[in-house]
């Protein structure tokens, strides 16, 4: 059984999201052949999202971290509420952390939960260095090559961010 974790940008343009949803599909292909498939996502719009999407397309087990009790009210815009919904109603595991409202403390917990299950960490990510505001996809890579977890950068030609 292989546990891959998904970290990545947010804002795909919407021609990107089949380009990203295609790579995804692909690479998990590859895991989900060898010896099952567990998905670990905080499913945020975008690459999170389209992760989970593709786990459960592939017959993997969804494990879904909420950051905190607030982020499903506060944090998920109504563009994605249904999805968000869909997808923690299609989880096999629902792990809420305890922090009452979303922020950083919340998103770095939530981030260490995603490498602590991984064996692989999933990067739908453009390679620029990060922000130095901490918390995005490239500071969730660095720390992932830091802890020894292998990183698959998905980045499909053609794909950009809005």
């Amino acid at each position: 059984m292989t546990t891959l974790a998904v970290t990545g940008h947010m804002d795909l343009t919407e021609d990107s999201v089949p380009l990203v949803r295609a790579a995804l599909n692909a690479l998990l292909e590859r895991h989900a052949a060898a010896a099952g498939l567990v998905g670990v996502s905080c499913l945020a719009r975008g690459s999170d999202a389209l992760f989970a999407e593709a786990v459960l397309a592939h017959g993997g087990r969804l494990v879904v971290v909420v950051p905190s009790e607030d982020y499903r009210r506060n944090h998920v815009g109504a563009d994605h509420a249904q999805a968000f919904d869909r997808l923690v109603e299609a989880a096999d595991e629902v792990v809420l952390l305890p922090y009452g409202t979303a922020g950083r403390p919340a998103y770095d917990a939530a981030n260490a939960v995603l490498l602590e299950r991984a064996d692989r960490l999933v990067a739908v990510w453009n390679g620029e260095p990060p922000s130095g505001r901490g918390g995005g996809t490239a500071d969730a890579v660095l720390e992932a090559r830091e802890a020894g977890v292998p990183v698959d950068v998905v980045w499909p030609e053609g794909a950009c961010r809005g």
